[in-house]
C-alpha cells in the first residue's frame, strides 16, 4: 500500500536541482560534527551488511575490517563523470515504488520508504488502520550521531538517501541502462538510509569527494556502503572519489 506523505524523499536535490559541492560534512545540525555516534544496539557494519535487509551503518573499526573496506574499495572502476542532461528523477520510477524486481522487501505491501523506516527506526507509531505508515518514531542517525525524535509534523526532519545519489548515477553511465534496472537503484535497501534531512540536503548529488557524513567515525562504513552499490550495479565512480574513500578506511 502507497503510502501518505510521512518522510520526504531522498534527496530533494534527486528530484532534479544540482546538488551543489558544500565539502565534507557542511550542513549538519550543530554538534553533528563531534564524531560520537549514537548507537542504539542495532547498527550493523556494512560488511556485514552485503544485501542492505539490515538496519542502521555501524563503525568500521578493526584493522582486518578496514583491510576488507579498502579491498572492496579497490574493486572500483573509475571514469569522469558525465553531462546530467536528460537527468529526471521519473527516469527512475516514481517514489516510492514497492514493485521494484530484483530487490530486497518489494512487493511486500508496504512502499520502499516504509520498509527502510521499519528497518531503522525504533518505537514506530503507525497511522490507524496502517502496518506500513509510520507517524512517529526514534532514529538514530548515523550520518550525524544524533538521535531524532521524528513526528509526522517535522516531516523534513528526516529525510532517506539515495547513498549513491540517483543524478550522480545517471552521470556515470546510468543513463543508458533499461528502466528497470534504474528502477531498482532507486529502491534498493542497499542504497538507501534514513537520515537527518539537513545532512542529506547538504549533500545533494555529491561523491565522496565532495561530501562525507559529518561523523567522522561513520565515514569508513559510508564508503564501504558507496562501493556496495556501485559495484552491485556495475558503475565507475570518479577517481577523486575512489581516492576519497580509500582514505576513509586508511588506503
Amino acid at each position: 500500500m502507497a503510502a501518505a506523505a510521512v518522510l520526504l524523499c531522498s534527496g530533494c536535490k534527486d528530484l532534479g536541482a544540482d546538488g551543489s559541492s558544500t565539502g565534507a560534512g557542511a550542513g549538519a545540525g550543530a554538534g553533528a560534527g563531534a564524531g560520537a555516534a549514537a548507537p542504539d544496539g542495532r547498527a550493523v557494519s556494512p560488511l556485514k551488511n552485503p544485501d542492505g535487509t539490515k538496519p542502521g551503518l555501524a563503525p568500521v573499526t578493526t584493522g582486518a575490517d578496514r583491510a576488507a573496506a579498502r579491498k572492496l574499495i579497490e574493486e572500483l572502476s573509475t571514469k569522469g563523470r558525465g553531462p546530467k542532461t536528460g537527468y529526471a528523477r521519473d527516469k527512475f520510477g516514481y517514489a516510492w515504488m514497492d514493485t521494484a524486481d530484483g530487490v530486497p522487501l518489494a512487493r511486500n505491501g508496504c512502499d520502499t520508504r516504509d520498509d527502510l523506516i521499519h528497518r531503522d527506526g525504533l518505537n514506530l507509531r503507525f497511522r490507524a488502520g496502517s502496518d506500513c505508515v509510520v507517524i512517529a518514531m526514534t532514529l538514530h542517525d548515523p550520518y550525524t550521531g544524533t538521535t531524532i525524535e521524528w513526528r509526522k509534523q517535522q516531516a523534513s526532519e528526516v529525510q532517506i538517501d539515495h547513498v549513491v545519489p540517483l543524478s550522480y548515477s545517471w552521470q556515470m553511465g546510468s543513463s543508458r541502462w533499461p528502466e528497470n534496472k534504474r528502477k531498482q537503484l532507486a529502491n534498493d535497501v542497499l542504497n538507501l538510509i534514513p537520515v537527518q534531512g539537513r545532512a542529506n540536503s547538504a549533500k545533494g548529488d555529491s561523491g565522496p569527494a565532495a561530501w562525507l557524513p559529518p561523523n567522522k567515525q561513520i565515514r569508513c562504513a559510508y564508503a564501504v556502503r558507496f562501493a556496495q552499490v556501485a559495484i552491485k550495479y556495475e558503475m565507475p565512480v570518479t577517481a577523486p572519489d575512489k581516492e576519497m574513500m580509500l582514505r576513509q578506511c586508511g588506503g
